[in-house]
């Protein structure tokens, strides 16, 4: 029987394109690498294009590269993974999913449930790939607790990650994956997004890691919402677009 190989990945990072992120990638990777990750993903606010580039550079950082995106769904936020294209923003939260696996990457729910932070409410959670069941920037463990039971209920794989918007916070909380490679005696230089991509559709992931500090949590959130506020004076299209109740056809 083939060895497990684990895999340290960060899914969830914002670098400077996202409206509230703060970060060059080239710090973020450098960062990653010397803390001992194997990878992180750059996650973007409906932004795609430095987190192609970070994947790009990623093994000049001895990191595997893998390419994502934050989506604003109609219904709340949405991780695409392993996508080298951005879903159209504002689609109801099941297309989108549709639209992520069409690119052959895996739909994660981030903090699911926190309405404030545009987590998506569980009655539109019908079918996912995984569930963000631990995100380093909540207060308190209520929530990481409830998106933990809602997974476990379902059998939704489970991960773990940082939502770091600062460099500190990057690889605060991350997923241990156990890839089991094809290949005889592999190493980790074998691996690629694409076996991390299946490790995690098989369930086989561990969480590490733990909360942010509260105040590091509150600096972030006060600056965000500073910065999401400007974006939105300044944007015609806004993060999450609303339609009226009686006209969501995906309720």
């Amino acid at each position: 029987m083939t060895s497990q190989i684990p895999f340290a990945i960060d899914f969830h990072v914002h670098s400077d394109e996202s409206y509230d992120g703060h970060e060059p990638i080239e710090l973020i990777l450098e960062h990653a690498a010397d803390i001992g990750l194997d990878g992180v993903v750059i996650t973007d606010h409906d932004e795609i294009g430095e987190s192609l580039r970070a994947a790009e550079l990623a093994p000049e950082y001895g990191l595997v590269g893998i390419p994502g995106v934050e989506v604003s769904t109609r219904h709340g936020h949405l991780l695409a993974i392993g996508v080298e294209q951005r879903p159209d923003p504002g689609q109801p939260f099941m297309k989108t999913v549709g639209t992520v696996r069409e690119l052959d990457g895996v739909a994660i729910v981030p903090h699911p449930f926190q309405r404030s932070r545009h987590g998506v409410h569980k009655r539109h959670i019908k079918d996912a790939d995984a569930i963000e069941t631990y995100n380093s920037m909540v207060f308190t463990g209520y929530r990481n607790r409830r998106a933990r039971t809602f997974a476990r209920r379902r059998a939704y794989p489970e991960i773990g990650a940082s939502d770091a918007h600062y460099l500190p916070n990057v690889g605060k909380a991350y997923t241990e994956i156990l890839v089991s490679p094809d290949t005889a005696n592999p190493t980790k230089a074998d691996i690629d997004g694409d076996d991390l991509v299946d490790a995690i559709l098989e369930g086989r992931t561990q969480i590490r890691g733990k909360r942010t500090p509260i105040h590091k949590s509150t600096v972030q959130y006060a600056k965000g919402a500073v910065r999401k506020s400007t974006y939105l004076l300044t944007s015609r299209t806004p993060l999450v677009p609303t339609v009226p109740a009686s006209m969501d056809r995906s309720r």
